[in-house]
C-alpha cells in the first residue's frame, strides 16, 4: 500500500506562493505610498487578504518585506530597461518612458534612498548591472562611437539623473497622477499634457545625444 501522507505538500506549496506573490504586491503599494517607516504590516496583510503572521514567517520582519520587494522590483527594472551603448539617446527615451508609466516603482527606490535601506541582493543586482552599463560605455568609447569628453561614470550619472530624477522635479500635472492613495491599488499614470511630455522626452533625448557627440 502506497504512503499517501505526502499528498497536501503540493497545494501547501502552492498556497504558499500565491500568499506570497499577494503580500508582494500588497507591500509595493503600501511601501511606494508610505516609505518603510510609515508602512504598517496590518494595512499589508489586510490588502492581501492574507494572516498578518504570513509576513513575519515568509519575511522575517517589516524590513524583511522590504527587502524582498525590492528584490522582485530590481529585476522588474534592469529587465525592462536594457542598454544599447550604441544608442544611448534611445536608452534616455525608454528610461524616461518606463519612469512615467512607473511612477510607484520610481518611488519605491526613493525611498529605499532617503532610509537607506536597501538589502544585499537587491545591492548586488543593481551592482552588477551598474558595471555591465558601464563596461559597455566604455566598450563604446574606444570604438569612437561615445565621446570620451566625459568618463563612463559621468555619462550614466547625467542620463539616469535626466530621466528618473525629473519625476521628483517635475509638476504633478506633467510626471505622474495624484490619485494613488493608500485604498487604491495599481494607480495610472497621469496622461497629462501629452504635447509637453513629448517636448520633455526630445529634450532629454536630444541632450543626451550631444552629450556624447561633443
Amino acid at each position: 500500500m502506497n504512503d499517501t501522507s505526502d499528498r497536501p505538500e503540493p497545494r501547501r506549496r502552492r498556497d504558499s506562493a500565491a500568499s506570497k506573490r499577494r503580500l508582494l504586491a500588497a507591500a509595493a503599494d503600501e511601501f511606494a505610498a508610505r516609505g518603510i517607516a510609515g508602512a504598517r504590516v496590518d494595512r499589508i496583510a489586510s490588502a492581501a487578504q492574507a494572516n498578518k503572521r504570513l509576513i513575519y514567517d515568509y519575511f522575517g520582519d517589516k524590513d524583511g518585506l522590504f527587502d524582498a520587494v525590492m528584490d522582485v522590483n530590481m529585476d522588474k527594472v534592469i529587465e525592462a530597461n536594457p542598454m544599447d551603448a550604441n544608442d544611448l539617446p534611445g536608452y534616455a527615451g525608454r528610461w524616461f518612458d518606463y519612469s512615467r508609466e512607473h511612477p510607484d516603482e520610481m518611488r519605491l527606490f526613493d525611498w529605499a534612498r532617503l532610509e537607506l535601506r536597501l538589502g544585499p541582493i537587491a545591492l548586488g543586482k543593481r551592482t552588477q548591472s551598474y558595471r555591465r552599463r558601464l563596461a559597455a560605455i566604455e566598450a563604446a568609447q574606444r570604438e569612437g562611437t561615445v565621446s570620451a569628453r566625459l568618463s563612463p561614470e559621468q555619462i550614466l550619472m547625467v542620463i539616469e539623473s535626466l530621466c528618473v530624477g525629473w519625476l521628483s522635479t517635475t509638476p504633478p500635472f506633467l510626471a505622474a497622477a495624484d490619485t494613488h492613495t493608500p485604498e487604491r491599488r495599481n494607480p495610472q499614470p497621469l496622461l497629462g499634457n501629452e504635447g509637453e511630455l513629448s517636448r520633455a522626452r526630445e529634450v532629454i533625448v536630444d541632450t543626451v545625444r550631444r552629450l556624447i557627440t561633443s
